[in-house]
């Protein structure tokens, strides 16, 4: 007879003893406990964690009150403002589903990704009314609820779109609404679209579980203080900003809002509020390193960055550490909540020549402490590479940090979650000491200042010029950007456009950070078959060193 386990007898789930984990959790508890704690800053204005708290549960209510819960999508056009922060938990709280859309983004983008996802809510601020106007009119037969949100901090042109405004819309709600935490943990909680290398983009789906893991990851992985001091310079749009929204209650911080990242603004707001700490993608971090030596001064305390997006140049990673800012390399993808990978540092490497320590900070890491797994592997056997330095495989991830899926598309979930790993597209080796470095792409994926471009997509653009033969897109290093499309171009007998007309074809059919800023004519390199051999036009792009 089989022997009973003891511990499996009278030992069961209840209320008392398991609760679903949920960020809505955090900013219940630092609103309890803080309530007087500034939690927002933006220009002038001041909220507290208790206001916070009350203005996130007015807008959860309002929501619930126009018939908005589970299963619903809410969306959101707005930059790093009180109310994109407050959208991050008040939709939850009314059990729906926030989509931040990229404010980057041409019309014809935004209208799929609000036709894809169904949102039954926008809430949309006055800087983007016109993008939002053209998508919304490319949805003629949807009837989305749109909210006004008038930024006091924005001063320049737009029109307001919707039926409401975002303040008066939270005076409908209950200040007092009686939210609950989902009964399953596993409930989506937000929605976010990636570039993908065919096709639209993806809907990437988050759940409560893996938000509230990885907002306590970013305080754990990092080694954040209680009550930081923290610098929205990162885009809230951003795989929800990283998670950092959910991060920042948990860590009853201050929160201080900017609208559009400048250089000078930053180094004013940091002086002014004692930032802490901060995140963005390489250009952000150059934008600070080659900034005016005087717009530095007055800094004397620590200032403790974050960079991911694409890998850092070594030049980020040297330049922020002269210039005394302490900086952390994360890697991860939207699909993996942003960061989910750390180069967890030594304190043996402070020892060691700059130039050593850049080369070991450079590396993508080891995996986030919330999350299960991630390593190198043979993408066709599964088995991990060796660990020389050398041998190339696929990244990969598993554990909490890992997207639900991509919203109506099992296929690619299928093919992504294959052999039970999440297959990251990123080709890397592994380091003696177990950590991982990036050699290249297997997907033609360019990131340009932290946001993804499809070559995919360009080339769609580039075959509809009449001049065009042939087209080609691949990334080209770029000390600012990380990286810039490049464009090769085969043309039709006859035909001599010049580059920049070709550029400005592209600006007028696309949001502008996807336009080449390189464009290089001549025959493509093609297989026996016609396929065009990008590897060589990547070698070619590396030395392309204006347009021509």
């Amino acid at each position: 007879m089989a022997r009973v386990n003891p511990y499996d007898i009278g030992l069961d789930k209840n209320a008392a003893n398991h609760t679903p984990l949920s960020p809505l959790s955090l900013l219940a508890r630092s609103a309890y406990v803080y309530p007087q704690r500034i939690a927002i800053i933006h220009d002038g204005r001041r909220l507290t964690w208790s206001q916070v708290y009350t203005r996130c549960r007015r807008l959860g209510s309002a929501l619930r009150r126009r018939g908005i819960g589970n299963g619903d999508t809410v969306a959101a056009m707005l930059p790093n403002i009180p109310a994109m922060y407050e959208a991050h938990f008040g939709v939850a709280m009314a059990g729906a589903v926030l989509n931040t859309l990229n404010t980057r983004l041409d019309a014809e983008a935004i209208a799929f990704m609000l036709g894809h996802g169904e949102a039954k809510v926008l809430l949309t601020d006055q800087e983007f009314s016109d993008t939002v106007a053209k998508a919304l009119r490319l949805l003629p037969d949807k009837k989305i609820l749109v909210i006004d949100v008038d930024d006091q901090d924005y001063r320049g042109e737009g029109e307001r779109l919707g039926e409401t405004e975002y303040e008066n819309f939270l005076l409908q709600g209950d200040p007092e609404f009686a939210w609950r935490i989902p009964d399953d943990e596993w409930d989506a909680i937000t929605l976010n679209y990636t570039s993908g290398t065919t096709g639209n983009p993806k809907g990437v789906v988050y759940h409560h579980r893996g938000a509230y893991l990885n907002a306590i990851s970013n305080i754990v992985s990092w080694g954040m203080p209680p009550h930081a001091v923290y610098l929205w310079t990162l885009p809230m749009f951003h795989c929800n900003g990283w998670c950092f929204p959910w991060t920042m209650a948990a860590n009853a911080g201050t929160n201080v809002c900017l609208r559009k990242v400048d250089a000078k603004m930053i180094f004013d707001l940091i002086r002014q509020h004692r930032v802490t700490h901060y995140c963005g993608a390489p250009i952000v971090h150059l934008a600070l390193i080659n900034a005016p030596a005087e717009w530095k001064q007055g800094i004397a305390h620590t200032v403790n960055c974050l960079v991911a997006g694409a890998a850092p140049p070594g030049a980020v990673i040297e330049g922020m550490q002269k210039m005394g800012f302490n900086i952390t390399h994360v890697y991860g993808l939207t699909e993996t909540y942003g960061p989910a990978a750390v180069c967890a540092k030594h304190p043996e490497w402070d020892a060691l020549p700059l130039a050593e320590q850049v080369t070991l900070n450079g590396r993508q890491g080891v995996w986030y402490h919330m999350q299960q797994g991630m390593t190198v592997m043979d993408p066709a056997t599964m088995e991990p590479v060796p660990w020389n330095g050398e041998t190339m495989g696929e990244i990969m991830f598993r554990g909490n940090l890992t997207m639900k899926g991509y919203l109506k598309n099992p296929k690619a979930t299928g093919e992504a979650f294959s052999g039970g790993w999440f297959h990251s597209g990123d080709l890397a080796v592994m380091h003696p000491d177990g950590y991982v470095k990036i050699k290249d792409r297997s997907k033609d994926i360019i990131i340009s200042g932290g946001e993804n471009i499809s070559s995919l997509e360009v080339e769609d653009v580039l075959y509809r010029h009449p001049a065009v033969m042939a087209a080609a897109v691949v990334a080209r290093p770029d000390p600012k950007w990380g990286e810039t499309p490049c464009a090769f171009i085969e043309l039709k007998p006859d035909a001599a456009p010049s580059a920049q007309e070709i550029i400005e074809f592209c600006r007028s059919r696309m949001a502008h950070f996807k336009v080449p800023t390189t464009v290089i004519f001549g025959p493509l390199p093609k297989t026996s078959t016609g396929k065009i051999q990008k590897f060589i036009l990547r070698q070619q792009a590396k030395s392309a060193s204006a347009i021509e």
